[in-house]
């Protein structure tokens, strides 16, 4: 009988990796909300209360030479 190990890819720390991780708990977190925000707004949809959770919480970019 041989036992399976399980190994993890080099590339999985990468910045490719971390986004999707950050879009999963995004997508996750939106989830968990959704229901709270359908009783106090019964007509918003899904994409909607998705779309404005992270539309606040994206950064503005700065430009340079700006503080």
């Amino acid at each position: 009988m041989t036992t399976r190990r399980h190994v993890q890819p080099r590339a999985s720390s990468g910045p490719q990796n971390q986004q999707a991780r950050n879009d999963m708990r995004r997508f996750l977190l939106a989830v968990r909300s959704y229901p709270d925000r359908i009783a106090q707004e019964p007509r918003i949809t899904f994409a909607q209360h998705f779309t404005s959770l992270f539309a606040i919480a994206k950064p503005i970019p700065r430009r340079r030479g700006q503080p």
